[in-house]
């Protein structure tokens, strides 16, 4: 049985399960609500139950005490619906929204995606979760001091682990250990979220969705994000990679497609393989975007990869297909060699 909940003062609205949290549930369905541990012990969460009732479920009495229920506060990472509800609750509204945390983390799995990508599962403390919006990215702290930049694969419901996609660089400081001493249950401290590069859900213009190389994962984080909130927008996912081994979660976005009637993916290669037996797209990747829109001037895009295909892009787009430099949104990726 499920529940229609809205959330004041913004009058939005979602359905909750009879069985799962009203912060898992927002979640699910695209709506940032303030949260932290989401295990009901640090009270980031609290807010009123205006009209409705709630099962508290382990909410820990010194994170939402007695006095507290008995006038009308829950802990929405723990209660769960027995009414429809109308309930108080401060949407998140910008990344100044989202405080940035420095945690410890434990690898919980390292899985080879490509001969030279590998996906690192972060699990966080049990009491501890990192709330982020869709495309940002953490700096993994290393023991020198210094720190290397990822981002997120996954998309912000998904946040029981944090998905990183890491390419393996010659002589990097950090991918060297990820590709040869680093295991699984070691530890990694983290500071973020960051960036300004994420999906802006208050617009209902098309996106062409722009990734080269691991600047896939990003995408990856905007895609489920979007799926998991029932957006209808029209998404045009455009992968560059030299060869088909290269596009490591190809399966992946060829289901989004064929799932979505709204996603469009395209795969696209610089330099495919003989054995690649290629008959897809080739080039360079925003090539084919300019093939295939003579005119974005009601369009965002979204791009991710090596700064030299972010700043053609943005000139290309711009100037010969009427994008508004306002809604072209970008992260260059930048590799360190030790």
């Amino acid at each position: 049985m499920s529940y229609q909940i809205t959330v004041q003062p913004s009058g939005r609205q979602f359905a909750a399960e009879a069985d799962e949290t009203l912060l898992d549930a927002a979640l699910r369905q695209g709506l940032t609500l303030p949260y932290g541990c989401k295990d009901g012990a640090c009270g980031a969460c609290k807010g009123k139950v205006l009209a409705g009732s709630v099962e508290h479920g382990k909410a820990q009495e010194h994170a939402l005490k007695e006095s507290e229920k008995a006038a009308g506060l829950a802990l929405y990472c723990c209660a769960t619906a027995k009414s429809d509800l109308v309930i108080e609750c401060k949407q998140l509204g910008s990344i100044n929204d989202i405080p940035v945390k420095t945690l410890p983390s434990r690898i919980e799995k390292l899985e080879k995606l490509a001969p030279d990508v590998i996906e690192m599962h972060l699990r966080l403390p049990a009491n501890e979760r990192l709330q982020f919006w869709a495309g940002q990215y953490i700096d993994i702290l290393l023991k020198d001091g210094k720190k290397r930049s990822f981002s997120l694969a996954n998309a912000p419901h998904d946040d029981a682990v944090l998905q990183l996609h890491i390419r393996h660089v010659a002589g990097g400081l950090f991918t060297e250990q990820v590709f040869s001493t680093m295991k699984v249950r070691d530890i990694l401290r983290f500071n973020g979220p960051h960036g300004s590069f994420y999906l802006r859900e208050d617009s209902s213009k098309p996106m062409i969705l722009l990734a080269g190389g691991t600047g896939f994962a990003p995408i990856k984080a905007i895609v489920e994000h979007a799926i998991a909130e029932q957006c209808q927008r029209p998404i045009y996912i455009y992968w560059g990679a030299k060869a088909r081994v290269d596009l490591y979660q190809n399966a992946l976005a060829e289901q989004w497609a064929a799932q979505h009637a709204n996603i469009t993916y395209l795969p696209v290669l610089s330099e495919p393989a003989a054995s690649d037996a290629w008959s897809g797209r080739t080039g360079f990747v925003h090539q084919a975007v300019l093939a295939d829109f003579p005119d974005l001037s009601g369009y965002q895009v979204y791009a991710c990869g090596a700064p030299v295909m972010i700043d053609v892009a943005r000139r290309d787009f711009t100037t010969t297909r009427q994008l508004p430099e306002e809604e072209f949104f970008a992260d260059a990726f930048t590799f360190s060699a030790s």
